[in-house]
C-alpha cells in the first residue's frame, strides 16, 4: 500500500529521478558485467576443460538465445506487474549463475550456468527502461539514457579487469564466487531503494481487458506490436549493432594478440579503453539527443565512423602504438550513438506497451550476441584472423541505414507513437 500511494503522489524531482537512474544504472552495470564474465574465463576455461574457440562461443551463443528469448516474455510480464520484482528476479539469477560457474566441474555445468545467467540477464532492458519513462521527467530522460548506457559500458569495461585479475591472481573459481558476491550486493542495494523503483503494471486497466483471458490479451497486444515496420527496423538494428559488440567484446584480446602481436594483458587493456572509448561518447550522446531532434542522423554517423576505424584495424593497416588508441576512438564513435537511439525507439514505443516493446526490440541484443561468438569462433578456427572486425564494420554499416528508416517511420503521424499515446 505504502508503495501505491508513494506512486500517485510521485512527481518527478532532480533528486528523485538521480536515485531512480543510479539504481537502474547500477543495475544496468551489473548485466553488462555479467555478459563479459565467461568471455573473461575463455583462456582459463578452455586450459581447464581442453574446450576450442567454437565451444567457448557456444557458451555465449546459449546465455544470449536464453536471454532473448526471455526477454520478450519478461517485456509482457513488466507491463502485468510491474518492472521492480522483475529486476530483483534478474539479479538473483546473476549471484546463481556465478555459484554454479564457480563449482563447474564439465561442459555441462558451464552450459548450465550459461542458461541460469541468461534468464537473469533477460529482465533488465524492459524494467530499466519501463521505470526510467515512468518515473523520470521527460526534460531529464535524455541524460537518463546516457547514463543507462554509460554504467552499462562501465560494467563492460570493469569486468574483464576484475574477473582476468582475480583469475590470474586467485583463480577462475575465485573469480566467479568474486563476481557472485558483487551481484548479491547489488541486489541488496535494489531491495534497499525499491520505493524508487516501483512503476505499477500498465495492462490490467479496462474492462474489457478483465473479462478477456490473459492469452487472448497478449496475443492481441503481441500481435498489434508485431504488425509495426518500425519496431522490427529497431529489432533489426540492434541484432546488427550487437553483432558488431560481440566482436569487440568476445575478440578483441586474442586479435590483439594475433594482429598485433600484444600480450593478453595489453589487448585487456586495449579492450577496457575500447570501453572507456564508449563512455566518453555516451556522454558527449546524452547532449545530442536534445540538440539534435533527428536522433537518426547522430546514429548513422557515428556508426559509419566506427565502421570505418574497424575495417583499418581488420586490414592492419593501423601502426601498433596506434592501435589501442583506435580501438578507444571507434569505441568513442559506437558510445556516441547510444542516447540518441534510446529515445529513437522511444519515439515509436506506446505508452502502455513499455516493457512488451522493449522486450522485443532489445531482445535483438541477445539475437545478435548468440549469433555472432559462435559464427565469429568459426572464422577465427577457420584461419580468417580478422573475420571479427571485419564483420563489425559490416554490421555497422547495415545498423546505420537501418537507423535511418525507423527514424522516417517516427514521424509517421498514423503509426501510434508514444508521445501520442
Amino acid at each position: 500500500m505504502a508503495d501505491a500511494a508513494a506512486l500517485h503522489t510521485h512527481v518527478p524531482s532532480p533528486k528523485g529521478d538521480w536515485t531512480t537512474i543510479g539504481l537502474v544504472g547500477s543495475a544496468h552495470a551489473s548485466s553488462h558485467f555479467f555478459q563479459l564474465v565467461i568471455p573473461s574465463l575463455f583462456v582459463p576455461l578452455g586450459s581447464a576443460f581442453g574446450l576450442d574457440f567454437a565451444e567457448l562461443g557456444l557458451l555465449m551463443t546459449v546465455f544470449f538465445v536464453v536471454s532473448g528469448l526471455g526477454q520478450v516474455a519478461s517485456g509482457f510480464i513488466v507491463d502485468r506487474i510491474g518492472p521492480r520484482p522483475v529486476l530483483w528476479f534478474g539479479m538473483a539469477g546473476f549471484v546463481v549463475s556465478a555459484l554454479i560457474l564457480s563449482a563447474a566441474g564439465g561442459y555441462a555445468t558451464l552450459l548450465l550456468a550459461a542458461v541460469v545467467g541468461g534468464i537473469g540477464n533477460a529482465v533488465f532492458h524492459p524494467a530499466d527502461f519501463s521505470i526510467l519513462n515512468h518515473r523520470v521527467a521527460p526534460n531529464r530522460l535524455g541524460h537518463a539514457f546516457s547514463a543507462h548506457n554509460l554504467t552499462g559500458t562501465l560494467g563492460w569495461a570493469l569486468s574483464p579487469l576484475f574477473v582476468v585479475s582475480m583469475s590470474q591472481w586467485l583463480g577462475w573459481r575465485s573469480a566467479a564466487l568474486g563476481v557472485a558476491v558483487i551481484m548479491a550486493v547489488v541486489l541488496v542495494l535494489l531491495v534497499l531503494g525499491r520505493s524508487a523503483l516501483f512503476v505499477h503494471g500498465t495492462r490490467a486497466q479496462s474492462k474489457a481487458d478483465m473479462h478477456s483471458q490473459p492469452t487472448d490479451r497478449l496475443s492481441a497486444t503481441l500481435g498489434k506490436l508485431l504488425a509495426s515496420p518500425a519496431l522490427w527496423g529497431a529489432f533489426l538494428f540492434f541484432v546488427c549493432a550487437t553483432i558488431a559488440l560481440s566482436a569487440v567484446q568476445n575478440y578483441t584480446i586474442p586479435l590483439m594478440g594475433d594482429v598485433y602481436g600484444m600480450t593478453g594483458v595489453a589487448a585487456g587493456t586495449a579492450l577496457s579503453g575500447y570501453m572507456a572509448g564508449q563512455i566518453l561518447g555516451m556522454l558527449a550522446g546524452g547532449f545530442l539527443v536534445n540538440a539534435h531532434p533527428k536522433t537518426e542522423v547522430v546514429v548513422f554517423m557515428s556508426l559509419l565512423a566506427a565502421a570505418v576505424v574497424f575495417a583499418l584495424l581488420a586490414a592492419g593497416w593501423v601502426p601498433l602504438v596506434l592501435a589501442a588508441l583506435a580501438l578507444a576512438l571507434a569505441g568513442f564513435f559506437a558510445g556516441l550513438s547510444a542516447p540518441s537511439r534510446d529515445m529513437l525507439v522511444r519515439k515509436v514505443t506506446p505508452r502502455k506497451s513499455i516493457g512488451s516493446v522493449y522486450g522485443l526490440v532489445y531482445a535483438g541484443l541477445d539475437v545478435g550476441s548468440a549469433a555472432g561468438p559462435l559464427v565469429f569462433g568459426l572464422l577465427l578456427d577457420a584461419g580468417l584472423r580478422s573475420g571479427p572486425w571485419l564483420g563489425a564494420a559490416l554490421a555497422f554499416v547495415v545498423a546505420a541505414l537501418l537507423a535511418t528508416q525507423i527514424g522516417r517511420a517516427s514521424r509517421d503521424p498514423t503509426a501510434g507513437h508514444y508521445a501520442t499515446n
